[in-house]
């Protein structure tokens, strides 16, 4: 998971997604979720590398889908990862598309072959939501 947080936070920085550009926009990136798949072991200390494509992107860029997959030394895929976030204004604490400037620079990551337009109904896809604890259990 920090491999691909690495590898996801170095495309945005050198992609004008680093922190200037977006402060100026008063944007910041958040999670809905990050589903590994792990195929083979890899042992600690051999080089790995970690690709990242987008498969997914709404029409306004508020909601983007990545997926990393990670290779051994030897170019064998050991472990998949797909990976949904959006965007929220840090002001408001709302969920905005990106400026269209951003969104184009989004949108030019290499793309899989099952990329598709994302809507608010894809980040409800697997039905999860928030249950709280009950308080006679505090």
């Amino acid at each position: 998971i920090n491999f691909m947080s690495h590898t996801r936070m170095g495309f945005l920085m050198e992609n004008g997604f680093g922190y200037k550009e977006m402060s100026k926009h008063n944007l910041g990136p958040v999670v809905f979720y990050e589903h590994v798949f792990y195929f083979k072991e890899v042992f600690a200390g051999e080089p790995v590398t970690v690709t990242l494509k987008l498969s997914g992107l709404s029409e306004d860029g508020m909601y983007f889908e990545f997926v990393h997959d990670f290779y051994d030394h030897k170019g064998r895929n050991f472990a998949s990862c797909e990976m949904m976030g959006g965007w929220i204004d840090l002001k408001e604490r709302k969920l905005t598309g990106l400026p269209k400037d951003l969104f184009d620079k989004l949108n030019n990551l290499d793309h899989t072959a099952d990329f598709r337009i994302l809507t608010k109904e894809d980040t409800r896809r697997f039905g999860k939501v928030p249950k709280d604890i009950d308080p006679a259990m505090l």
